[in-house]
């Protein structure tokens, strides 16, 4: 007897469970990982492989830093953390490099462009991994919109007036419509498409030209800022109030809010193909980028906060009113310059990576085919870039899109939590089946054929389990010979085998997010009655308590160290840090607003009707042949030895279910 291979041709394999079983088996597969050791020649384009560290950092730091944080420090420090917004920044700079810690290591893992999109295919399933690439669009159009409708505005300041402008950059207003439309906006998005379709290095090169302009006048205000302050006494500092005049809590919702000024580094690892190398580059680059933008952060914050008293900020425009009331007015217009080329450099952060994802649909069967090609010249996906430019050009000029501007968040946030579930899927239950193209059927028959023999020979019986996933008959728990200083770790780890492990672990993990998502429901709906919210509470936190130490007392999966491109970054602290990654994402998650989720779910319902009619049916894994993955590199090294010549199209056959002996 050989190997068994799932497949959901006809609904076959759904164990009885019908139409239902065959969709839910539809919504959970999953694609193979590229490595170094199995990776079939693909029909598609290779991106051009141009970007290094510097770059990462440029592309980083440029999608991150935008014009809020020149009006966020005196919103914040006013309503929530007044003197201690630095510390704010940093709390918020410590959150965000948990999602960082988790992207590094599935970016270095596997080095293709698609970001959260592409790791959710490969550790979640198609369904979960669709939602967020759709999610991802509608963050990257409105994104890119609402910062090219808010360039305008601040260059209009530089020649004086909201009204400087010349007549053909000004907004206007289409009479009996009552649509104000800004052809500004639109000509910097075009302009912006042009350029990232000219090439991946010549579009870094100019948004890091653009990010150094920004980061000079930032560091303008970190100088000119510390000598006025040095020359005055801080007299922000010295209030009788004292540094936490909101409190803890205030500090803690400020940090809440500021959060988001850190969200733009994900944009490095939806550029991952184009990495030379990514297992090196990747982690450094997103760990600069977000290193110099929290100390950027922190440094204008300390500044201003101690230049003007935090109550006496004026919420619009703090920084330019705290010079002024030193007597430099001047300073006006070197922060309106950075407030612009921050919007700039953000605007390319936003338009960069919708193409890449358009682009990873579509070569994943879910978007149609015109949306992978990649131009031969310039080796990036021109179509997808064009379009993307069109359609954000098209809403920058005619919508207000500041209304929408929450939607955002929410893709952000959906793929950092999904980020975070990825890495402990890996770490955890990383995928033990994989699929194959259908031109290696003679290959899989082959090795079947070898395995039959030699599972007959050894044990006189078969290895397989009743879903078709091969299994070791020892446990791959507690290392033979190996110290284990816990007995109550060691008596887990004892009584569990390697299925059994798998499947306490992949529950874990799935409770333990449940545990996350009753904790902070209920701790953010204060209309709930108390006894309730108290019992909720209690019940979310007892699974994820449970959950989090269950994870601790099991070992990870060994199949992880061969899991995509090994040697590169891996997540510390797991499965602690995942896990506060998750807590953190969904508690802001569920805090955006009733209205957000609202205009959110509309967009979602429509991504599931575009996958049910389109992307479903015409998936490349719609008829995958699906293979233990201890055995996919003895494939294909058969598949070497008997078709030397062949080349492997990376389309699958029509077989699942089927039992090859």
């Amino acid at each position: 007897m050989g190997f068994l291979v799932d497949s959901q041709r006809d609904g076959g394999g759904d164990g009885g469970y019908g139409m239902f079983g065959c969709c839910v088996r539809t919504l959970v597969r999953r694609k193979q990982v590229d490595s170094v050791h199995t990776k079939p020649e693909r029909s598609h384009q290779k991106l051009a492989k141009n970007l290094t560290i510097p770059h990462l950092v440029a592309i980083g730091v440029g999608s991150t830093i935008g014009a809020g944080v020149y009006i966020l420090v005196g919103t914040v420090a006013r309503e929530h953390s007044g003197p201690a917004l630095a510390l704010s920044f940093l709390i918020a700079g410590i959150a965000s490099a948990f999602s960082a810690f988790c992207y590094a290591e599935l970016a270095s893992r596997c080095p293709s462009a698609g970001s959260a999109y592409h790791y959710s295919y490969i550790c979640v399933g198609e369904g979960v991994a669709w939602l967020i690439g759709w999610a991802l669009i509608l963050e990257y159009t409105i994104g890119g919109s609402a910062v090219a409708r808010g360039i305008s505005p601040n260059l209009a300041m530089l020649f004086g007036s909201a009204d400087s402008l010349p007549f053909f950059l000004a907004r206007q207003q289409i009479p009996g419509l009552g649509i104000i439309v800004d052809p500004c906006a639109a000509i910097l998005v075009l302009i912006v498409t042009g350029l990232l379709c000219v090439g991946i290095k010549e579009s870094t090169i100019a948004q890091a030209i653009v990010t150094t302009a920004n980061v000079l006048a930032m560091l303008f205000v970190i100088i000119a800022g510390s000598y006025l302050g040095f020359k005055t006494g801080w007299s922000g500092y010295e209030l009788p109030t004292g540094y936490f005049p909101f409190g803890v809590n205030g500090m803690l919702a400020g940090s809440a809010t500021v959060f988001f000024a850190f969200i733009g580094f994900d944009a490095v690892a939806s550029t991952a193909e184009e990495v030379k190398n990514p297992q090196r580059d990747l982690p450094l680059g997103i760990g600069t980028a977000l290193s110099i933008c929290c100390a950027l952060y922190m440094l204008v914050s300390i500044v201003i906060v101690g230049l003007v008293p935090y109550y006496e900020m004026d919420p619009d425009t703090p920084i330019s009113s705290a010079f002024a009331s030193h007597g430099m007015h001047w300073a006006s217009y070197v922060i309106t310059i950075g407030a612009v080329t921050a919007l700039c450099s953000t605007l390319m952060g936003s338009i960069l990576p919708q193409p890449r994802i358009l682009m990873a649909m579509a070569r994943d069967g879910l978007l149609p085919p015109f949306f992978s090609d990649v131009n031969k010249t310039t080796q990036v996906p021109v179509k997808s870039t064009i379009v993307t430019g069109i359609v954000a050009a098209a809403l920058a000029f005619f919508m207000d899109v500041s209304a929408l501007a929450g939607m955002v968040s929410v893709g952000t946030l959906l793929a950092f939590t999904m980020v975070a579930i990825s890495v402990l899927i890996l770490r955890y239950v990383p995928p033990d089946e994989v699929p194959v193209p259908s031109t290696l059927q003679s290959s899989i028959d082959s090795v079947s054929s070898q395995f039959s023999q030699s599972s007959l020979s050894i044990s006189g019986k078969s290895l397989v389990d009743d879903v078709g996933t091969l299994r070791e008959t020892e446990p791959l728990l507690a290392k033979k010979g190996g110290a284990v200083s816990y007995p109550l770790i060691k008596q887990v780890q004892d009584i569990l085998n390697e299925e059994n492990r798998r499947t306490v672990a992949g529950w874990t993990i799935m409770f333990t997010c449940i545990g996350v998502f009753v904790l902070t429901y209920a701790a953010s709906d204060l209309s709930l009655p108390r006894l309730l919210r108290l019992t909720l509470c209690g019940i979310g936190g007892a699974l994820l308590l449970c959950g989090l130490i269950v994870l601790t007392s099991i070992n990870q999966d060994e199949a992880r160290h061969n899991f995509g491109h090994a040697g590169g970054f891996m997540c510390p602290f797991v499965p602690l840090l995942p896990i506060a990654c998750i807590l953190i994402n969904v508690y802001l998650l569920i805090n955006l607003g009733s209205a957000t989720w609202a205009r959110v779910s509309v967009w979602l319902i429509i991504g599931v009707l575009v996958y049910v009619f389109y992307g479903r049916t015409h998936s490349s894994l719609l008829d995958a042949v699906y293979v233990p993955a201890a055995h996919v590199d003895e494939i294909y090294r058969s598949s070497r030895d008997s078709f030397p010549a062949t080349h492997v199209d990376g389309t699958y056959c029509r077989s699942r279910d089927t039992l090859l002996a």
